[in-house]
């Protein structure tokens, strides 16, 4: 389970999201940075794409995550409304791997709200206290 709440940003748009573990946590913030593009509820599940990433740090492998997800909406001109998350510790570092469900942009269809162009370093963390996470991201629009 995830909660999502958005703040003013001059300019760009901000969300905190809380989840009770971090794969729903990068859901929690793949489905805020896509709800920020258009209204999900619309946006169907007819193409799947994979993404694997590692690092050392879950702080930096949301970030990636967020930032792949962004380039796959751009290269492939699609939404994305469906994020399956599976975190393996490793001894190398930590792997993300995520099944990712969507369709091409149908500005008709989708009830397009803005462009992200990025996700930004400005004020952005992760941070887990207990077993609950949250982070707080900024994307450029």
């Amino acid at each position: 389970m995830f909660s999502i709440k958005y703040f003013e940003h001059t300019a760009d748009i901000g969300f905190t999201v809380e989840a009770d573990s971090f794969p729903e946590l990068c859901r929690g913030a793949a489905s805020a940075t896509f709800e920020a593009m258009g209204n999900l509820k619309k946006v169907g599940k007819k193409v799947v794409k994979r993404v694997i990433l590692q690092n050392k740090e879950y702080d930096k492998l949301l970030f990636e995550f967020i930032e792949e997800l962004i380039f796959l909406k751009d290269s492939d001109y699609m939404l994305f409304s469906d994020f399956d998350v599976i975190i393996e510790e490793e001894k190398t570092g930590i792997t993300l791997r995520a099944e990712v469900k969507g369709e091409k942009i149908d500005a008709k269809k989708h009830e397009l709200k803005v462009d992200v162009k990025a996700i930004t370093f400005h004020e952005f963390y992760v941070k887990q206290k207990d077993k609950a996470w949250e982070a707080r991201i900024i994307l450029d629009i």
